[in-house]
């Protein structure tokens, strides 16, 4: 009976330690088709790679990173779908994404509490639930505070917490006061994204970005003048960024 129990025990933790090996693969080929999919703005690529970050929370259910990565890839399928030009067959599939999105990071933040950046995407996607909507604010309104309290207290100096908290700020907005409280978190983040490319080669998500929403903050202050820049710099370093195209193209009808 013992020999039985040692081999079922050895079973056990070969079986293991493939699943962890499986998952370990599949979350680095995700990583490589999410920046692929990142330079190129390309939808189907986010969807790929979120295939094989659900694979890989399936083979190693327990691992927070995977439900992050599946997470902030979702989100990403999410705004491809939204900023596609004039393609509003893509509400259901965005909005699938978005619920799909913050289902994966539930799940993060239940197995590692203090994970900063699933914590910025949380409140930047309840944030854009209530999309301005009173009902839809008192309903998710406490879910944003909460996450974003989270995210800034373990993670103040990571750009892209507060770049997410300035989006979900941008999203939230609705009077020029917010706009403007919106653009100073931006601008935070502008700063700290330029102090980490200094710092590592690790491709990291959200710079591009960063510039854009600068830009549409500018915008809606009614700066073109300033928004202008942003929406050019944000170009330089991501070609494909569709709100980058437009907002420039605003900005430059308005001059």
């Amino acid at each position: 009976m013992f020999r039985v129990n040692c081999i079922l025990i050895g079973l056990l933790v070969t079986l293991a330690v493939n699943a962890s090996a499986a998952s370990n693969d599949l979350s680095n080929a995700g990583v490589v088709e999410f920046n692929a999919a990142y330079q190129a703005w390309d939808g189907e690529r986010f969807a790929a790679s979120a295939e094989l970050f659900r694979r890989a929370t399936t083979n190693e259910p327990a691992n927070a990173t995977n439900f992050y990565w599946l997470g902030a890839a979702q989100f990403h399928r999410m705004l491809q779908l939204q900023n596609a030009p004039a393609n509003r067959t893509n509400e259901a599939p965005a909005k699938a994404a978005l619920d799909a999105a913050v289902d994966a990071l539930t799940v993060a933040v239940k197995l590692v509490e203090g994970h900063a950046e699933t914590h910025a995407l949380l409140s930047t996607l309840y944030g854009m639930k209530i999309n301005g909507n009173l009902l839809r604010g008192v309903r998710f309104g406490p879910r944003v505070a909460k996450h974003q309290e989270l995210a800034l207290k373990h993670g103040a100096s990571n750009p892209r917490v507060q770049y997410l908290l300035g989006m979900c700020q941008f999203h939230t907005a609705n009077k020029p006061a917010d706009w403007q409280a919106a653009l100073q978190t931006l601008l935070k983040a502008e700063k700290l994204f330029e102090t980490e490319a200094k710092t590592t080669d690790a491709p990291r998500w959200g710079q591009s970005s960063c510039l854009t929403f600068i830009g549409r903050t500018y915008e809606n202050l009614g700066k073109a003048t300033e928004a202008a820049p942003y929406f050019r710099k944000a170009l330089a370093m991501h070609p494909a960024d569709h709100l980058a195209q437009e907002g420039l193209k605003r900005a430059s009808e308005k001059k």
